[in-house]
């Protein structure tokens, strides 16, 4: 059975060309960041989530990424990837997609800017869920949606075979209990907030879909290993150097602040897509201090 447990890195979908409409995704690029993780320890890869650009790239190249994203992982981590939509149908036909093109499990974030109900989630996962019978994990965040998916809802989503865990991005780590009693104990409570994730993990989370991962992918590795053990004071001492990345790397709208890092860490070129952009010079001082701060190099 696929181990979905620990650090899950929101992986950046590199692309060149600067900041356009349509800057093209450099699939050489990606290659090197799957084999990054790999080697520092990153527990599994979300492809094409938030901070994968989900929002910038056509259907096509959506699911190219997650297709490309499999094939060079080779099985060596679990992928998921991120196939939600605000269409119930559109959610379906990607979600398809991955599957078809191998991905270990999917994760739907909640319809955005329509605004359903808490029964309007409910059966839009799980028609989802009915139709793909590849193992989903609920994406609740509602700084971006406008949509809180309350633990009741989740709880009744739980009872579905293939949806098998949460990713709970509020920040509230008071949800870990509601969650764990109304879901039970097998089903996966992932972070999907860097600077409580600690704090989640100790409190019975499974693991995290970290931004801050996608630079300091053996320090959010280990962090999740000794949380997950109960061993608080080595957890805080490991996520310490962390705090100012995990605040910064939001400084501007993500992942605008992590794509600046991981170029200047010399891993992918400068490529955005609009209406995202560049950082900002002025941010610039911010995110290497932070940088220096978790003992990250830069080369740039």
């Amino acid at each position: 059975m696929t181990d979905f447990h620990g650090s899950f890195v929101a992986l950046v979908t590199p692309m060149s060309g600067g900041v356009t409409a349509s800057a093209p995704l450099a699939w050489e690029r990606l290659a090197a960041l799957v084999e990054f993780h790999i080697a520092a320890g990153t527990d599994g890869i979300v492809a094409v989530g938030t901070t994968g650009e989900s929002a910038t790239l056509d259907a096509d190249e959506h699911c190219e990424a997650i297709r490309r994203t499999v094939e060079l992982v080779a099985g060596r981590v679990p992928v998921i990837a991120g196939t939600g939509a605000n269409s119930t149908t559109e959610a379906i036909h990607l979600t398809r997609r991955a599957q078809q093109a191998g991905a270990d499990a999917c994760l739907l974030v909640t319809p955005y800017y329509n605004k359903p109900t808490q029964e309007g989630l409910y059966l839009h996962h799980k028609a989802i869920a009915e139709a793909v019978a590849i193992p989903q994990i609920l994406y609740n965040v509602p700084g971006r949606t406008a949509c809180d998916m309350l633990p009741d809802t989740v709880g009744r989503l739980s009872h579905i075979p293939n949806i098998i865990g949460v990713k709970e991005a509020t920040g509230d780590v008071s949800r870990v209990a509601a969650l764990r009693e109304r879901c039970g104990a097998d089903f996966l409570l992932f972070s999907g907030d860097d600077a409580t994730a600690r704090e989640f993990l100790l409190a019975g989370g499974d693991g995290v879909i970290s931004v801050t991962a996608n630079v300091a992918p053996r320090a959010m590795h280990e962090l999740c290993v000794a949380a997950r053990a109960g061993d608080a004071v080595s957890a805080s001492r490991i996520d310490a150097p962390l705090t100012a990345l995990h605040r910064d790397l939001f400084c501007e709208s993500n992942p605008i602040p992590v794509k600046w890092c991981v170029h200047a860490m010399g891993l992918i070129d400068v490529g955005i897509r609009l209406p995202l952009t560049w950082l900002s010079s002025a941010a610039e001082p911010k995110l290497r201090a932070a940088l220096q701060a978790a003992g990250i190099g830069l080369v740039l």
